[in-house]
C-alpha cells in the first residue's frame, strides 16, 4: 500500500477489518505505523525507531526520561543505530513504554465527564 494514504484509509482497504475489534484495530494501526516508516525489507533502523517513538508516541514517553527502564530502552536505540529491527522487536518496545508510562494510570482510571 502506498505510504501516502492515511492510516484510516489503509485499514479500510483491508477487508478483514470490517468487523475488527478495538484491540485488533489498535494492533493493526501500530503495525501500519511501523511498516509505513520501515524500509522495503520491512525493517526499521534503531535510529528510525527512536525517532518514531519520540514523534508518534509522545504522550507515553513524555516525563519518563528519568526512569531506568526508559533510559535503558533509549540507550539501546543509540547503540549501532543502523542496526535494523522488525515489527516484533518494535512492538515489544511500544508495550514496554506503555506499561511504564505514567499515562497508564489515566487509562486505568478514566475520568468521565457528565
Amino acid at each position: 500500500m502506498p505510504k501516502t494514504l492515511p492510516i484510516s484509509k489503509q485499514l479500510a482497504s483491508v477487508k478483514a477489518f470490517g468487523k475488527a475489534s478495538d484491540l485488533e484495530m489498535a494492533t493493526a494501526t501500530a503495525a501500519l505505523v511501523f511498516y509505513n516508516s520501515a524500509g522495503p525489507d520491512g525493517k526499521l533502523s534503531k535510529a528510525g525507531a527512536k525517532d518514531l517513538l519520540l514523534t508518534q508516541f509522545q504522550i507515553f514517553t513524555r516525563g519518563q526520561e528519568t526512569k531506568p527502564k526508559y533510559k535503558e530502552i533509549f540507550a539501546d536505540l543509540e547503540v549501532e543505530k543502523e542496526n535494523k529491527m522488525d515489527l516484533e522487536d518494535f512492538m515489544v518496545l511500544v508495550i514496554s513504554l506503555t506499561v511504564m508510562s505514567d499515562v497508564i494510570q489515566d487509562i486505568r482510571n478514566p475520568q468521565t465527564s457528565k
